[in-house]
């Protein structure tokens, strides 16, 4: 690493930069990682990004009312993140942390990787207001609306679109409908701990984020957008919150796409719906399509993929829209995105540290 990153305002519009001094050319390729559920690692040159990074695994019993609530409060595996860390090359290997929402399933362990690493974290105010209360210092997370833009690396641009989450306001309200915490919420006071239901501490951060990326490489432009959860049901309604209209999430994608100059991306990586898939397609026209969320959040990470991936709707529906299908099998698979394409390549020193064989 030659220099560390650093957030700053460029424009009054909201347009921000984590940049290094001295820019070139961008990377000719990505090396893209699934670690399990929605926890992705992307390599691109300089730039070291989870997304996510939900390690922890708490159990089932924790909960109730459909993940409402808890009976406790809870606090990140710590030992484990820093496993998974250590793997990947240790705190130097990740400098930017991004949560698409604050779920604990998604955001549960970002402060950690950010007290490990040092790491910038770019998210919702609530994932900023998780990190304030885990004792990350407030200057290290950039809370985002959607509409931002970002230089993750020379020649590496980040684009953020307000999107949705999972789920229906008629029928799991409490799930999906856009809520942010307004303070940071104060730890348990013998354990240190918050309280992981999606209706107490971890809200999901006002709907959800999306993150479209774009690589102005010596070879030539690549892309990829991450989204980790979606509603056809409201896709095309816009969110509103606290009175305010950010936007309907289907055009937001539109707008981010527009401000990036593409209209396509080689690579999409979203969770495993057919019916977002129906109404994303036609606007994202991805090259690939690598399915996320499919995996049992709640089995121990170390226990890898229990039931192998299959979804035989989206599969057809995907190779009837001649969008390549990349079948995930087992937790650190890892490909490579670049100008031509994108394919598999091997990640054996890094599965066999973290004990999976395949």
């Amino acid at each position: 690493m030659r220099q560390m990153l650093r957030i700053f305002a460029v424009t009054c519009a909201a347009v921000c930069a984590v940049a290094f001094a001295k820019p070139h050319a961008g990377p000719d390729h990505v090396d893209i990682t699934w670690m399990s559920v929605t926890n992705m690692y992307f390599q691109a040159g300089e730039a070291r990004v989870v997304a996510d990074g939900y390690i922890t695994r708490l159990p089932d019993k924790l909960f109730y009312a459909n993940f409402d609530s808890t009976r406790e409060s809870a606090t990140p595996d710590t030992v484990a993140v820093k496993r998974v860390l250590t793997a990947l090359g240790g705190p130097s290997s990740v400098n930017l942390l991004l949560t698409g929402h604050s779920h604990w399933d998604h955001a549960f362990d970002t402060p950690a990787w950010s007290t490990l690493s040092g790491a910038k974290i770019i998210g919702s105010k609530t994932t900023c207001f998780l990190a304030i209360a885990s004792k990350v210092p407030a200057g290290r997370c950039t809370p985002v609306d959607g509409g931002e833009k970002f230089v993750v690396g020379d020649g590496v641009t980040m684009y953020v679109v307000r999107w949705n989450h999972s789920g229906d306001p008629a029928k799991n309200p409490r799930l999906h409908n856009p809520i942010e915490l307004t303070r940071p919420p104060t730890p348990d006071p013998r354990t240190g701990g918050l309280r992981a239901g999606v209706t107490e501490d971890f809200v999901n951060g006002g709907g959800n984020r999306g993150y479209l990326f774009v690589v102005d490489g010596a070879g030539g432009r690549y892309s990829w957008y991450f989204s980790n959860s979606g509603s056809a049901v409201d896709l095309n309604v816009p969110i509103v919150l606290d009175g305010k209209n950010y936007g309907a999430p289907i055009e937001n994608l539109q707008s981010a796409m527009k401000a990036a100059g593409i209209s396509s991306v080689d690579l999409w990586i979203g969770a495993d719906d057919i019916d977002v898939a129906r109404l994303v397609v036609p606007v994202l026209h991805p090259r690939a399509f690598l399915p996320v969320h499919w995996d049992n959040f709640l089995a121990p990470f170390e226990a890898g993929v229990t039931k192998p991936y299959s979804n035989p709707v989206l599969s057809s529906y995907l190779a009837g829209a001649k969008v390549q299908l990349m079948t995930p099998l087992q937790y650190m698979d890892k490909w490579r995105l670049d100008r031509t394409g994108i394919r598999p390549i091997p990640n054996d020193d890094v599965k066999k540290v973290l004990g999976f064989s395949r």
